[in-house]
């Protein structure tokens, strides 16, 4: 059996935005604050997060049928929108961000699969 060592990299994206939440007085001291995620940031024409290769893009904030997966990151987003519980946790619930899928399928992309913390994205009125 081969031994993978526990990484940040290895927590993936639930987990590092659980750990971010919970702040580092409850979750344990110093070292977990440098864990806390980094905003999305603006490069002129989009806003570009880190996020979880391999994450499903979505039809709707319903969650209703994947059009393909971002296999990128980082990976540039539009907007986020609360819809929908996502089921991915984390501390936007039921937030889902507009994005394109690697597929150029347009769709959206549950805010527990982006690492970076997505308050800095502008809110967006989909339905």
């Amino acid at each position: 059996m081969r031994k993978i060592p526990v990484t940040v990299a290895v927590l993936g994206a639930t987990a590092l935005m659980a750990l971010g939440a919970a702040g580092p007085a409850a979750a344990g001291g110093p070292r977990e604050a440098q864990i806390q995620a980094s905003p999305c940031w603006w490069n002129g024409d989009r806003f570009w997060c880190n996020n979880r290769s391999g994450a499903p893009v979505f039809s709707d904030i319903h969650g209703s049928r994947i059009v393909g997966y971002m296999y990128t990151n980082p990976s540039w987003f539009g907007c986020r929108s609360e819809g929908d519980p996502t089921g991915g946790g984390g501390p936007h619930p039921n937030r889902w961000v507009i994005t394109t899928a690697d597929n150029g399928a347009a769709g959206v992309m549950k805010d527990s699969d982006i690492i970076s913390e997505t308050d800095s994205l502008p809110a967006c009125g989909i339905s």
